[in-house]
């Protein structure tokens, strides 16, 4: 499977000029490639490229190379557009949204990414050094840092291209690996059900419970400083603001690695599924209050799961996704469903049998014994998707089918 492994590098001031200036010249070079695409209506690669090849290379001083990269990274881009929009992503055909989207050349940022091929761009791993075309000549003896694993992986693995990108002032590469992945387990023991939420990032079936309490008081605090910051909107208030981006979203993706890789090493360990409810599209089927929207909208429940199904795959666990309707309403001893066994955010207690248990915790196991049932029942190997048309509330009761589930080891 192909994994991304990220360098930071380590440019002096005048290689880091060099950098931005090829960065700058490619990205207007794609700019402008965009513009011809949407002028004639040629959004082909070979089409494209016969129509702006020598012109690209001639007046923005860029190699063949770097010239047929812009030209294919504009046609990328007006595939992955079309795509958006013919799933409904930007709105309805007559919205203004997809309207202001359709009716535009594609542009691109001065910083945005760039594809280096191996004829651009060389690897001396064990000197952590690489050599890297520039607009002003090959640079050499470029130093960047990674962690020994990221070394490691790099020099058993990396293949294909590598994408240069500027990000808050610094400079890295994405190096595309292909990484060999371990035989698939096709005969779990059982299955570890995972409940995610807000307030619990993760609740396992074994009754281990992450929470998130600190995370969301970083996200609150966050947020009161950058308003703070947004109103008093000055050039330190905008500087202090410009430092502190992002720096949430990469405190919630460390953590969610960490519990990621918590997750699949216990099933690994014991020999166990990992199971998984298909929140797809839970955004746009649950409604809420005002106070609640920002909380929910910063909740990075796909990103958890695409870390746990990535870390499983590589490791050979496998993984089902379950239909997530009433997991929260069901008891996990005798199985009566009812909205007011849900006593709070915290506790769950049956109003047929009495039974009490942690509210995330009796979900989980809900979770787990539909994933094993699927199991049973020998469900394919593909990730479920939601059925169109089919967006109802949160509770609306659905039976559990293959249809609603499949077993899987998703890609990245």
């Amino acid at each position: 499977m192909k994994l991304v492994v990220q360098v930071k590098l380590l440019p002096t001031p005048i290689q880091g000029a060099a950098l931005e200036a090829t960065l700058l010249a490619c990205n207007e070079a794609a700019t402008w490639a965009s513009q011809i695409a949407f002028e004639k209506g040629v959004k082909q690669n070979f089409a494209l490229r016969k129509l702006t090849y020598h012109q690209a290379k001639a007046r923005w001083g860029l190699g063949a190379q770097a010239a047929q990269h812009a030209i294919k990274k504009t046609c990328d881009a007006y595939a992955t557009l079309r795509a958006n929009l013919k799933a409904g992503n930007l709105g309805s055909p007559a919205s203004r949204r997809y309207r202001t989207a359709a009716g535009k050349p594609v542009a691109f940022r001065h910083d945005s990414a760039q594809p280096f091929d191996d004829r651009m761009l060389s690897w001396q791993i064990t000197e952590q050094t690489v050599s890297i075309w520039t607009t002003g000549g090959r640079m050499k003896h470029l130093a960047f840092t990674a962690s020994p694993e990221h070394l490691a992986t790099l020099a058993l693995y990396r293949k294909g291209e590598s994408d240069l990108l500027c990000r808050d002032g610094m400079w890295f590469l994405n190096a595309t690996c292909e990484v060999p992945e371990a035989e698939l387990n096709t005969d779990p023991v059982d299955f570890l059900g995972i409940d995610l939420g807000i307030v619990n990032i993760a609740t396992t079936s074994d009754g281990e419970i992450m929470a998130g309490r600190e995370l969301n008081r970083i996200r609150v605090r966050e947020r009161g400083l950058r308003t703070k910051l947004q109103k008093k909107n000055t050039p330190s208030a905008r500087r202090r603001a410009r430092k502190r981006r992002r720096k949430e979203a990469r405190r919630a993706k460390d953590i969610n690695h960490k519990i990621a890789k918590h997750v699949v090493a216990e099933a690994e360990r014991t020999g166990r599924g990992i199971a998984l409810e298909d929140l797809t599209g839970i955004r746009e089927r649950v409604r809420l209050r005002k106070p609640q929207r920002a909380t929910h909208s910063s909740w990075s429940f796909a990103q958890l799961g695409q870390f746990i199904a990535y870390k499983a795959r590589r490791a050979g666990v496998p993984v089902v996704y379950v239909d997530p309707a009433n997991t929260s309403r069901t008891c996990s001893e005798c199985g009566h469903i009812d909205k007011a066994n849900r006593v709070s955010q915290a506790f769950f207690a049956c109003r047929f049998c009495g039974f009490v248990d942690q509210a995330d915790r009796n979900g989980s196991r809900n979770i787990r014994a539909r994933a094993w049932q699927l199991w049973r029942r020998g469900v394919e190997s593909t990730a479920p998707a939601l059925p169109p048309r089919q967006r109802g509330g949160a509770g609306r009761k659905r039976s559990i089918t293959a249809s609603d589930a499949r077993c899987a080891s998703p890609a990245l």
